[in-house]
Parts: structure tokens; C-alpha cells; sequence
């Protein structure tokens, strides 16, 4: 008991201080740091955008794959790396849709367009569609266990557009702008105040991240423990009605 609300206080926690740095990104990034030169406004944008794409493809998938390998590995094999990989990729599609849409705004401001089969956002789009396979996966009847295997080999298949989507900007020509923190010389492009911004944007959304995959963790803990219970109580009834069959 102690141990659960314990629990309960760390996650309450946590969903405290993401809500305190995503305010302070959006008073920041809307009122302290100045427009951009060439980009003007909507240059605040790059303090959502990146974070929420270091969410959905290097936290939420990342986390997902790993889960996903400790499950297949017998030694290591347990239901809840299956519920961690599960909520981490729920998690991660709805970063990963908001990644696609603030990147469609800011195109269409910068590029004049909503959408261009440019190569990270295509792989930033196929990625996304490859883990909504994984969600459908996840909701075909099937064994527990044989479904979180197919689960588990999924999403590390998944997962190997990841690096495709990061190395997309230097192996093609693009649209789209090299990275402005995560570049292959790790010179930050950004300065001062916006800077600054950027950083406490990381921040705010990793911590939203742990937050709701933790809320989601749970829920997807007391499902499992409910199916089991159900499954119990059929087997139980099952067992019943074959005793009294068997006595008649």
C-alpha cells in the first residue's frame, strides 16, 4: 500500500514539474525570446517541434524497442516490458502526429506548401504509420503472450526507420533543415534566450513523456490483471459446469 502511493506521488510529481516548464516554455517562447530574421514568428515553433519529435522517435520508440528486446529475451522475459513497450508506442504515435502537423505548419510558412514527399517527412510519415500497425497488432484476439510477441518483433521492426528519419537530412538532399542540436558536428545552431528556450522545451516535454507513460503503464497494468481475472473466473465456471455435467 505505502509502495503505491508512493508511486502515486512520484508520477503526481512529475506531471507537476512538466506542467511548470511547458508554461514556462510557452511564456518564454512567446513573450522573451525575439522573432528570427528570416523566419519571423513562426520561428517559435522550433521550441515545440524538435522536442516533440525527440519524444515520439528517440524516447517513445526508443523506449519501445528496448522493452520489446528484454521481452523476447528469455531471460529477461516478463509481461511488464510487454505493458511498457505497449504504452511507450501510445505515447509515441501521438508525439509522432504532432511532430507531422507542427512541421506542416511551419512548411507551409517557410515553404509555401502543407506537404512535400521531402525524405524526413516521408519517413517521419511512414514511421507513423508503421506503429499504428503495431497498435492494430495489439488488437487482434489472440494469446496473451503470442500477441505480445508479435508485438515485441514488431516494433524493433518499426523502430529501424528511426534512424532513417534521423539520417535522412544528411543522406538526401531535403527540404527540410539539418538538425539544429542533434547535428553530426553537435555545434548547436541556436543561441542566447531562444536557446535557452529550446533546452527548457527538451525538458518540459521528456518530463510530460515520463508523465504519461507512466499514467498509461498503469492503466495497461490493471487491464492485464482485469483479462486475468476474467479468464479465471471463466476457466473456474468452466469447470463447474463440466463437474456438475460430469455428477449428473
Amino acid at each position: 500500500m505505502e509502495e503505491q502511493i508512493a508511486k502515486r506521488r512520484w508520477v503526481s510529481v512529475v506531471g507537476i514539474l512538466a506542467a511548470i516548464s511547458l508554461l514556462g516554455t510557452v511564456i518564454m517562447g512567446l513573450w522573451v525570446t525575439p522573432d528570427d530574421a528570416v523566419q519571423g514568428a513562426v520561428v517559435r515553433l522550433v521550441y515545440i517541434h524538435p522536442p516533440m519529435a525527440w519524444v515520439a522517435l528517440y524516447l517513445a520508440f526508443g523506449l519501445s524497442a528496448v522493452a520489446s528486446l528484454l521481452y523476447l529475451w528469455p531471460r529477461t522475459r516478463n509481461d511488464r516490458w510487454d505493458a511498457l513497450a505497449a504504452s511507450a508506442v501510445e505515447v509515441g504515435v501521438v508525439f509522432n502526429g504532432l511532430t507531422l502537423l507542427t512541421g506542416a505548419i511551419w512548411g507551409r510558412d517557410t515553404w509555401g506548401v502543407w506537404w512535400t514527399w521531402d525524405a524526413r517527412l516521408t519517413s517521419t510519415a511512414i514511421l507513423l504509420l508503421l506503429f499504428l500497425g503495431y497498435m492494430a497488432i495489439r488488437r487482434i484476439p489472440a494469446d496473451p503472450e503470442i500477441r505480445a510477441r508479435r508485438c515485441a518483433i514488431m516494433a524493433i521492426f518499426a523502430f529501424v526507420d528511426v534512424p532513417i528519419v534521423h539520417f535522412s537530412v544528411l543522406w538526401w538532399q531535403t527540404l527540410h533543415q539539418s538538425a539544429t542540436v542533434l547535428n553530426a558536428k553537435l555545434h548547436p545552431t541556436i543561441h542566447g534566450s531562444m536557446a535557452w528556450t529550446l533546452l527548457l522545451g527538451f525538458v518540459a516535454f521528456t518530463l510530460l513523456f515520463v508523465w504519461m507513460v507512466a499514467l498509461r503503464f498503469a492503466i495497461e497494468k490493471r487491464q492485464a490483471s482485469q483479462a486475468r481475472s476474467e479468464l479465471d473466473e471463466a476457466i473456474r465456471e468452466r469447470r463447474a459446469e463440466t463437474s456438475e455435467q460430469s455428477a449428473s
